[in-house]
């Protein structure tokens, strides 16, 4: 995601570097290719005119503090006017709704967009991060297919799926959705529309009275980032017949340019709220502009992922670990519920990114996303026994794991050999007696 559109603003701000001062050639050099790289990630040409004409109007004239260089400063016009143009601000989800009057949100956008995977998405979310009790309605009765979907989507997030077999009225569909949640003390009703292949005049007319007869807090419109700026023009075609509260562009993970991102919410005056990440259910992001302006810059999102690993954290098994890793009896178990904590965090070179410069580094390696699958199997063919205490590992043991696990015994033996480092490293940074020197030759390098 923006990699090349970073890459690009990079090559922009070198032309001021070795400059003493901002000025007006300088400038628009440097802007004149800013604008070049906006225009190749897919951004329309107004915005991007619009846009280097602000940066433009802030940089000249600025004094430049001694401290901060030309191109510096430049950088942080460009990140500013960038969160600025996608928002500025978080828009939160508004959700008032409930038990016995629940809230209704209802999505909206073509075939292909993701509204059902989103919807079941945004189901587990507000299930699990806002203790909601979220009901699905199936209502594409166009597509019987989407029907069975949502009801596996439903099944995986642990989520109630309201559905009505070969129904053909979506408004009644949804109606009875909304009977069934307020009987059921359900507080959330999402549902799920059908789509087209392209607007037309019966889907819009559907999707309006669904709209008008549901009466919903919340009205998304769901567009696959990847279409470019043809995802503008359909959001502003939904837009002036809906007038929706929020976007989600979805697979932003995937081979795509970023100008949707970009330009969407200049576009339709509408926030982007959401940003779907990737195949998983928990691949679900808030979409934060001032954060998303720092990847496009360069300067990775440590807030989100901190976030990320916070959702994971569990305070009272993390004080149970310290106190095995102080004993020296961290074992394989502790070790395997630590790489299924990393994987709930979601692509690990997405992760990766979010750390400043290591974005830019990992832009041409290839990360596998199954890199813990081997790691994982030779756990597994372990006996519990043998997870417990690494000590027994023995030659023939060994042997029966890297069988049991169709891996190599020389795989088996660099991770036994590495998990016992890894051990002896922990060991020792709890150790109090290590901790005080640490804290002592920090003292003395002041």
């Amino acid at each position: 995601m923006f990699e090349n559109l970073s890459e690009r603003l990079e090559r922009s701000f070198k032309i001021l570097k070795g400059e003493g001062k901002i000025t007006e050639i300088n400038v628009a050099e440097t802007l004149k290719e800013v604008r070049r790289s906006l225009l190749d990630a897919d951004v329309s040409y107004k915005v991007a005119k619009t846009f280097t004409d602000t940066v433009k109007q802030k940089a000249l004239g600025q004094n430049v503090l001694t401290a901060v260089k030309p191109g510096q400063m430049m950088v942080k016009i460009v990140h500013d006017e960038l969160a600025a143009l996608m928002g500025g601000e978080t828009a939160e989800l508004t959700v008032t709704g409930r038990a016995g009057n629940p809230s209704v949100i209802l999505m909206a956008g073509l075939n292909g967009s993701g509204k059902t995977t989103f919807s079941a998405k945004l189901a587990k979310l507000l299930k699990e991060k806002r203790a909601k009790r979220p009901l699905l309605a199936a209502c594409d009765t166009f597509r019987p297919a989407a029907m069975e979907q949502l009801r596996v989507l439903a099944e995986q997030v642990g989520v109630p799926v309201h559905i009505e077999e070969g129904a053909t009225d979506p408004v009644q569909v949804a109606l009875n959705a909304i009977g069934e949640a307020r009987a059921k003390a359900n507080d959330v009703v999402i549902v799920d529309t059908a789509g087209r292949l392209a607007i037309d005049e019966e889907l819009m007319r559907q999707i309006s009275d669904i709209k008008e007869a549901t009466n919903p807090e919340e009205t998304l419109f769901v567009v696959d980032a990847m279409t470019g700026q043809d995802a503008v023009n359909t959001a502003k075609e939904f837009n002036e017949r809906l007038d929706y509260t929020g976007v989600v562009l979805t697979k932003l993970d995937g081979d795509t340019r970023g100008g949707a991102a970009i330009t969407i919410r200049s576009v339709v005056q509408k926030p982007i709220k959401f940003i779907g990440t990737g195949e998983k259910m928990e691949a679900i992001d808030l979409f934060h502009p001032q954060r998303m302006a720092d990847r496009i810059l360069g300067m990775g999102d440590i807030v989100s992922l901190v976030e990320r690993a916070q959702e994971q954290f569990d305070e009272k098994e993390a004080r149970k670990l310290e106190a095995k890793i102080k004993r020296n009896k961290f074992d394989f178990w502790d070790f395997y519920k630590q790489i299924q904590q990393v994987k709930k965090m979601g692509n690990i070179k997405e992760l990766a990114s979010m750390i400043p410069g290591v974005g830019k580094a990992l832009k041409d390696v290839e990360i596998d996303d199954n890199a813990f699958k081997g790691t994982e199997a030779i756990i597994l063919s372990m006996t519990p026994k043998e997870r417990e205490n690494p000590a027994i590992l023995n030659s023939s043991r060994r042997l029966r794991i890297a069988k049991g696990s169709g891996r190599d015994i020389q795989e088996v033996n660099r991770l036994i050999k590495q998990f016992d480092q890894m051990r002896k490293m922990l060991k020792t940074a709890t150790d109090p007696g290590f901790m005080k020197k640490a804290a002592q030759m920090q003292r003395g390098r002041r």
